[in-house]
């Protein structure tokens, strides 16, 4: 039985839910980031596992005793769950993030859109367009 990739299904689905209900609660911080580092540690861990066993014993999941193919069976499902829980959330989360970056874009635009003017070929004023640079704690 695959213990250890059910060991990591496990851990992986532990981090997932416990990434979405910290994201669900607006918490921020560095646990957030040392959450996503243990998700990304343990999804590349299942995978390599996955492919050991696929390596060593092609069928290995049709060999499972009936309790074993249980076990496992829960534990996608749980995955699965929680996996989709922690997608959702963390869309919302780029979405948010996304739409601020916006904002802040056109407050600076429309702050610098007074001094942003030059005389065209014609004559006439047309407004200059540039990118303005936006800095979050100072950096660029």
């Amino acid at each position: 039985m695959p213990a250890n990739a059910l060991d990591i299904i496990a851990s992986l689905t532990l981090i997932m839910n416990e990434e979405t209900a910290r994201l669900g609660a607006h918490e921020r911080g560095q646990d957030i980031a040392e959450l996503a580092a243990a998700k990304i540690r343990l999804a590349g861990l299942l995978d390599a596992e996955l492919a050991r066993l696929n390596r060593v014993q092609p069928d290995w999941a049709l060999h499972l005793p009936e309790d074993g193919r249980d076990a496992l069976s829960h534990a996608v499902i749980a995955l699965g769950e929680a996996s989709t829980a922690n997608a959702a959330i963390l869309e919302r989360q780029i979405d948010l993030s996304v739409e601020l970056m916006a904002a802040f874009e056109n407050e600076a635009r429309r702050a610098s859109k007074s001094r942003a003017e030059v005389y065209g070929i014609n004559g006439q004023l047309a407004p200059i367009d540039n990118a303005t640079p936006i800095s979050v704690n100072s950096e660029y």
